[in-house]
């Protein structure tokens, strides 16, 4: 008998994707947001580079915290492939790309993950941290093109889309290395550890980037503001999951079961990250 993913069984990942399709539509009714045109496929592609960014950027950090003992399948160079193939894939979109800085942009974010790619499948798979920094560094530079060089929302988009990637990716390969191992607690205290530095970079700047960039008035009346309310709210479902494990843990019980949930919470918060980044900025 196999048992499930980190992320539960297939059926019940398409029940909560399915509910999380209307939780959304719900969300953005009245704002126009439904009419965007060409939203679903850049989407679709943005949250397959952050997905693949936060596996490879994941399992290096992971692979420090499971210390001796099996080790699971390295999904790192899978990832890094994945998010150079959906970056090459967003300039055949036209209403994906704003001009030739942004598709300069994707295409070293493209090289940069196929150069962490081979990096991952070599001897020393540690070198992928610096192909993956670019591939961070160059994904916030396209975020912010009102900038010519690197301003400061650049840097709180590095800082934010590292701590995301961490969190999701290592929480990822954590999980994993306890499937495979049977259990595990050094190793969860060793990744809860990381994770709350993580945890407060993230809260750090992506409160500092929404007052920088959202008007209070436009919160509620465009989807741009109701999409990262959504984000908001699983984030802070995803803090109080977090809390929950880190309790399970303290107190000697298994905290993968809280631990699984907040993965799946995450996965949604990396897919609303992804459409904020084709949505029109207020």
């Amino acid at each position: 008998m196999t048992l499930p993913g980190p992320l539960g069984t297939p059926s019940r990942r398409g029940a909560a994707a399915l509910a999380a399709a209307a939780v959304l539509a719900v969300a953005l009714l009245g704002t126009g947001g439904l009419l965007i045109p060409a939203v679903g496929t850049p989407a679709f592609l943005r949250a397959l580079l952050l997905a693949g960014l936060a596996v490879a950027v994941g399992e290096l950090a992971g692979t420090r915290l499971a210390g001796p003992g099996p080790l699971p399948q390295p999904l790192a160079t899978p990832g890094a492939l994945l998010a150079a193939a959906a970056t090459a894939g967003l300039p055949l979109l036209p209403a994906a790309v704003h001009g030739p800085r942004e598709n300069r942009l994707l295409l070293v974010t493209a090289y940069a993950c196929l150069l962490a790619a081979v990096c991952a499948a070599s001897r020393r798979p540690a070198l992928a941290a610096l192909p993956l920094t670019a591939a961070i560094v160059a994904e916030a530079l396209r975020a912010h093109p009102e900038t010519a060089g690197f301003g400061i929302g650049t840097g709180l988009t590095v800082v934010h889309l590292t701590a995301a990637s961490l969190w999701t990716g290592t929480l990822l390969y954590v999980l994993r290395v306890l499937r495979l191992r049977g259990g595990g607690r050094e190793v969860l205290l060793r990744y809860a550890r990381m994770a709350a530095c993580a945890y407060a970079a993230l809260a750090a700047t992506g409160t500092a980037s929404t007052l920088r960039r959202l008007p209070p008035e436009a919160a509620l009346a465009t989807a741009y503001g109701r999409i990262l309310l959504l984000k908001l709210a699983l984030f802070g479902g995803a803090s109080l999951l977090a809390l929950a494990a880190r309790s399970r843990l303290t107190s000697g019980t298994d905290a993968r079961p809280p631990a699984r949930v907040e993965l799946a919470v995450l996965a949604a918060i990396v897919a609303l990250s992804a459409l904020l980044t084709v949505v029109p900025t207020p």
